[in-house]
């Protein structure tokens, strides 16, 4: 058979097997030199479990406020005839306010409005007894009424705007964790502007929305996560959730007039009145200013929900920073559309345009919706009170002393709320990974979806 070939042909043939067996064994030699790449090892289906950590710091945390209860004394005074019903007013707003607020995520709706109650239960006892210390420590009892609970109250209001900086990307011991932290820092910073500053009390509490959205601040930028500058797969948001939303907006803007004079004293009617005029007023402009601005700024000329039920509300929060000083109806209406211009204008730009910049991903805007309207409330005090003054001296004075309040303010939450984001950044909590923020079905059980057996 081999004598149908020619030589040459033999010859060719022959090295063209020598070529392919050598290529071969170099493949072969490549492959075995470099090393194997096993597969990315995938996420893990379910969230990590709570129940070693959730339910005995919440049993922990009761039986504690139940001893301090033994000291409590409920202090009996005629109470006037309006309290109880601000003192509703404010419970409306803490409760259902803030909770239906957040309730815009379409997959966190039971965790925004259930772990709001939680935050707002816990940080309400523990703003009781560390208030009560004082009190304790000259006569052995923490004395309770209406007006220690509303105090209280507002004081957890500050723990409750820092929540929603970090809304979606914390589980819940983390959550009461930021409570039991922030109270504290907040009851120190009043402490500290009383005591060398002779701030009244009315504007040290107000100074709650500076305080509480630069917390929430500095613990979102700590707790950044890898791959946030894309946003997370289900931080999304659609008509009902909007709607529930939208609810929590109508709630709070209807009882900010209380939110603002609830801490006037009863023994000047004529303050309170002003102060509940020159809210309602800063809210109803504002309402009116961010609807206009939010068409204005959209590519499509529409209303964009989700912007306007935070930015309606920016005009109570800067008339609330400046209660003491707006004295006519034109300074209140003033105050309130330019807070709206600015926290509509910021809800849209500078959201996205602090995440590339500073990795700080604020899911509820807070710095748009309380601590730009805050600022500028700080600011308007301070021009509205050096106006009023005729004594330059006195004016001087008090312009130093107002700076000073605000820089002492901003340390202490930035101060803090850095200590708060570094404990919770330890893995020790637990944190939810990526794939699972902004679920509820990290967190909550869910029968419909169950598997059968």
């Amino acid at each position: 058979m081999t004598e149908m070939f020619s030589d040459r042909q033999i010859c060719i043939g022959v090295q063209q097997l020598i070529k392919s067996r050598a290529g071969c064994a170099h493949f072969q030699t490549v492959v075995e030199s470099e090393p194997i790449q096993k597969p990315p090892p995938m996420a893990p289906r379910y969230a990590p479990s709570l129940r070693s950590r959730l339910g005995p710091l919440l049993l922990f945390l009761l039986s504690g406020f139940i001893i301090s209860a033994f000291y409590f004394e409920i202090r009996d005074e005629a109470i006037p005839r309006d309290k109880y019903a601000e003192f509703q007013d404010v419970n409306v707003m803490v409760v259902l306010g803030f909770g239906f607020l957040c309730t815009f995520l379409v997959r966190h709706g039971f965790s925004s409005s259930g772990f709001n109650l939680f935050v707002a239960t816990i940080a309400t006892q523990w703003a009781l007894i560390l208030m009560g210390i004082e009190s304790w420590y000259d006569k052995r009892r923490i004395l309770v009424d209406l007006r220690s609970i509303l105090v209280a109250e507002m004081s957890a209001a500050s723990a409750l705007i820092s929540l929603g900086a970090v809304l979606g990307k914390v589980n819940p011991v983390q959550l009461i964790l930021l409570a039991l932290l922030e109270v504290p820092a907040f009851i120190l910073n009043e402490w500290v502007l009383l005591s060398l500053l002779k701030v009244r009390p009315q504007n040290n509490i107000m100074l709650l929305h500076i305080f509480g959205a630069f917390f929430g601040l500095t613990l979102t930028w700590i707790l950044h996560r890898k791959g946030s500058q894309q946003g997370f797969e289900k931080e999304k948001f659609d008509k009902k959730s909007g709607l529930f939303s939208m609810l929590g907006s109508l709630f709070l803007w209807m009882f900010w007039p209380t939110f603002n004079s609830v801490l006037v004293d009863d023994r000047f009617p004529e303050r309170k009145l002003e102060a509940v005029c020159s809210t309602y007023l800063a809210l109803a402009v504002s309402a009116v200013t961010a609807a206009s601005v939010s068409v204005l700024s959209s590519a499509r000329g529409k209303l964009n929900l989700i912007q306007m039920q935070s930015c309606i509300l920016a005009g109570g929060v800067a008339v609330g920073a400046s209660m003491t000083a707006v004295h006519q109806p034109w300074e209140a209406m003033a105050i309130g559309f330019t807070a709206a211009v600015l926290s509509t204008t910021g809800f849209k730009y500078l959201k996205s345009h602090m995440l590339l910049a500073f990795d700080c991903h604020d899911t509820a805007a807070t710095l748009s919706t309380h601590g730009l309207p805050g600022l500028l409330g700080w600011f308007a005090h301070l021009i509205l009170e050096i106006k009023n003054c005729d004594d330059h001296t006195v004016a001087i004075r008090f312009a130093v002393f107002h700076i000073c309040t605000l820089l002492v303010t901003i340390t202490i939450s930035l101060t803090t709320g850095a200590l708060t984001g570094f404990l919770l950044s330890l893995n020790f909590w637990r944190p939810p990974q990526n794939r699972k923020c902004f679920d509820d079905q990290a967190f909550w059980e869910f029968p419909h979806l169950a598997v059968r057996k």
